[in-house]
């Protein structure tokens, strides 16, 4: 858990934007964070702070803002940087797993070279709310043979139960900024 001075300073960099994408929806959105190079700076070390000193082979971030941060994590802890696309966006030969949404299934994929079997590899988004796509992105790395470490995420919707569910499948979860609602 991250302090609330930190907490508050991170969530004062996230713009709120009311029904969107429909009516009853808060969206978090994470570019004005970004936009602060201090915010963003901040976040990046926070996310990976529980691990720093730890071997880590491959971060994973999920597209498209898991791309920015998780570039970024990777960078810090000095590991690749896998990219887990929506399916038919990867050019090479692809795994592919299907997931579940909140509004039906969807499918996710990235290179079958990406990880080695027993590779370290940290998870990265910007978000959790039902946990579907990352749990599918959990799986994807493991069925590749990947040793998932840790999946983070800047923010947290406790109450739909994404951060729950991956920690039923024994994966630590780190969350710098919750927020009520959805």
């Amino acid at each position: 858990m991250t302090s609330p001075a930190l907490e508050n300073d991170l969530r004062a960099a996230i713009r709120t934007i009311p029904n969107d994408p429909k009516a009853g929806i808060m969206f978090r959105d994470i570019t004005t964070l970004l936009g602060s190079a201090r915010a963003f700076r901040r976040a990046v070390d926070e996310l990976v702070q529980p691990w720093a000193g730890m071997k880590i082979d491959k971060v994973a971030g999920i597209e498209a803002r898991g791309f920015i941060l998780g570039g970024a994590v990777a960078h810090q802890v000095s590991a690749g940087f896998v990219p887990i696309r929506k399916k038919g966006k990867l050019p090479h030969t692809t795994v592919r797993i299907a997931y579940s949404l909140e509004y039906g299934l969807d499918e996710m994929e990235m290179h079958d070279d990406a990880v080695a079997p027993g590779e370290r590899v940290i998870l990265v988004d910007d978000l959790i709310a039902t946990g579907g796509t990352a749990e599918g992105a959990v799986k994807l790395l493991r069925q590749m043979g990947a040793n998932v470490l840790a999946a983070c995420f800047i923010i947290d919707l406790p109450e739909l139960g994404g951060a729950d569910k991956l920690r039923k499948l024994d994966v630590p979860v780190r969350t710098l900024v919750a927020f009520e609602g959805h």
